[in-house]
């Protein structure tokens, strides 16, 4: 797929959505920092692969989403719509 990994791919509010999870412990620094930029542009380039190969054509519009979740008694999550842009 492009040579990336994509941790989930989901369609809410008419948005096709690319969201890498990341996982820390508490404490930690934000997962936000580890985005680098050449993470992003391997993720930009499996959704390009990913888009080439199952494009539907209802969607408008592709983002990018990061969803941190903290290793806690109970998990929290924070949740990062348009993280970043392509």
């Amino acid at each position: 797929m492009g040579g990336g990994e994509l941790d989930v791919i989901a369609e809410r509010n008419g948005f096709l959505r690319f969201v890498e999870v990341k996982a820390r412990a508490m404490g930690d620094s934000s997962g936000l920092e580890s985005i680098t930029h050449d993470k992003r542009r391997r993720l930009v380039r499996a959704a390009t692969s990913w888009l080439d190969d199952y494009e539907d054509d209802l969607v408008e519009e592709a983002v990018f989403d990061v969803a941190i979740v903290t290793m806690a008694d109970p998990l929290q999550v924070e949740w990062f719509e348009h993280a970043f842009d392509a």
